[in-house]
């Protein structure tokens, strides 16, 4: 077997970007400090540090401390240096954001989504993103798209999307047409399990976790020694259409029994909804039509019964099937966000128990199961540190960079 060799370009790309990478990781850090952390020779360091001064993506901040001898001048990264639009569609409204290389919001636009209509639902992603392309935010270098649905990020087809009335639409290449930028698109659950390994804290580069979005459907990321695990065909973690109920509710998937129309906040509330004259001393015995996620998360924290029901059951079948992730994937470290978990700590609790008493003992002891710290903000932020995860090219704006 023949192993190709590395060219001139090839090896001097690489080493940029592991020099970008090192700055980013740190707040300042010194040119000897980058040559120690990556093994590069110190003039290595040195010419390439000099590209990323040109390009105004590192700064000199000051003089370090000195051991014996010249001090050394420190580095860091320009946040404010490039911009990356993060657009999440997500079920009940649509959300733009403008990003630094920090991840920290400098424009923001919502729009809530109404009906299920396919043109009308492109026509309010173009909306949000013919404003945001439009503010004095330059250099943008990307737009990365978040979406529920199955997603071919290879080809960037939003496959299927039910609530969105989208088939086989190739977002990426109408984005990218339209504002003449480089576009990711993806499943909102990876962009999500993205955003809270890079920006949630506490992750190791090689670290694995699932991140599970609970929300109007359910969906995981899935990270792999710290790589996104897609599968062979880009959906890996569609976890929510996995029939575990026979004859059960009918999903709008068209199957009956999927985890989401039991583990869902959709579901939650219609099962709350149809099982309210069930339960007389529940508050909403007499008005179910007046449940709404609000309601009920309020019920929940003050032990009504029928709150208690409905919400401890989707947290028991969620369980179930986080220890069928976990046998499957040996992947310890499980993070729950979306709506559900609105429901707080006995939610959460409640879903551990369930998933440490399903799963093969000598799995389970290792097992960690946590709320996500970002919010809604996973997704966004995923969108865009996708981008930057195979290198940084599209950082530089300079031919002699390239």
């Amino acid at each position: 077997m023949t192993i190709k060799k590395a060219t001139h370009q090839e090896t001097r790309t690489h080493n940029r970007d592991l020099i970008l990478k090192t700055v980013f990781d740190a707040d300042t850090i010194s040119r000897a400090e980058i040559a120690r952390m990556t093994g590069l020779t110190r003039p290595t360091v040195s010419d390439l540090v000099n590209d990323l001064l040109t390009e105004g993506l590192v700064e000199e901040v000051g003089v370090g401390s000195s051991m014996g001898g010249k001090s050394p001048i420190l580095l860091s990264l320009v946040k404010d240096s490039r911009y990356m639009i993060s657009l999440n569609l997500a079920y009940d409204r649509f959300c733009g954001e403008v990003v630094n290389l920090r991840g920290e919001v400098r424009a923001e636009e919502i729009a809530p989504v109404s009906g299920r209509d396919g043109e009308q639902a492109l026509g309010l992603a173009y909306k949000i993103l013919d404003r945001l392309t439009g503010l004095d935010l330059k250099p943008l270098v990307g737009i990365g798209v978040g979406t529920p649905g199955l997603v071919n990020t290879r080809e960037g087809v939003v496959v299927n999307a039910v609530n969105l009335d989208w088939r086989n639409l190739p977002l990426a290449r109408l984005l990218q047409d339209r504002y003449h930028l480089p576009t990711h698109i993806m499943n909102d659950s990876q962009a999500a399990a993205i955003g809270e390994f890079v920006y949630g804290g506490g992750y190791r580069s090689d670290d694995s976790l699932v991140v599970i979005n609970a929300g109007q459907g359910i969906g995981a990321g899935i990270l792999i020694n710290g790589r996104l695990f897609q599968g062979d065909g880009g959906s890996a973690g569609e976890i929510g259409h996995i029939v575990v109920q026979e004859n059960g509710s009918r999903c709008r998937c068209g199957k009956q029994g999927c985890l989401e129309t039991l583990t869902g906040s959709r579901a939650v509330l219609g099962r709350a909804q149809a099982l309210a004259p069930d339960f007389p001393a529940s508050r909403f015995s007499r008005n179910p039509e007046a449940i709404t996620l609000d309601s009920l998360v309020d019920a929940f924290s003050s032990n009504d019964p029928l709150a208690e029901q409905v919400v401890s059951d989707a947290a028991r079948y969620l369980g179930l099937s986080i220890a069928g992730l976990v046998s499957t994937l040996d992947i310890h470290r499980f993070v729950l966000t979306g709506d559900m978990t609105r429901f707080g700590q006995r939610w959460l609790d409640a879903v551990r128990e369930a998933a440490v008493r399903a799963a093969f003992p000598e799995l389970a002891g290792d097992m960690h199961i946590d709320m996500g710290r970002l919010d809604y903000r996973s997704s966004l932020l995923g969108a865009s540190a996708l981008m930057l995860l195979d290198g940084y090219s599209l950082l530089f704006t300079h031919s002699s960079s390239d």
